[in-house]
């Protein structure tokens, strides 16, 4: 079972009301959620991606020439 808790948000009255014109095709709970879970895991795609870049900046670059010597390699024992 999953557990809840309660989010407020402050919004400008006229949007609230813009809101409630659409209450009856659109969930706005469900939707808020979608959006805030949406956002999450962009972010942490992003705290990956930047977490991947870091440690790749730590490794040496192979010495020139090591991409065509492994093909040339693999090629020859087939």
């Amino acid at each position: 079972m999953m557990t809840t808790t309660t989010v407020s948000v402050r919004l400008p009255k006229e949007l609230k009301t813009k809101m409630m014109k659409y209450k009856s095709i659109i969930d706005w709970n469900e939707e808020l959620r979608q959006f805030i879970s949406s956002r999450i895991r962009q972010l942490e795609k992003e705290e990956v991606l930047q977490k991947v870049k870091k440690k790749l900046e730590s490794i040496s670059p192979a010495p020139a020439g090591t991409a065509a010597r492994l093909v040339r390699e693999d090629r020859d024992r087939h």
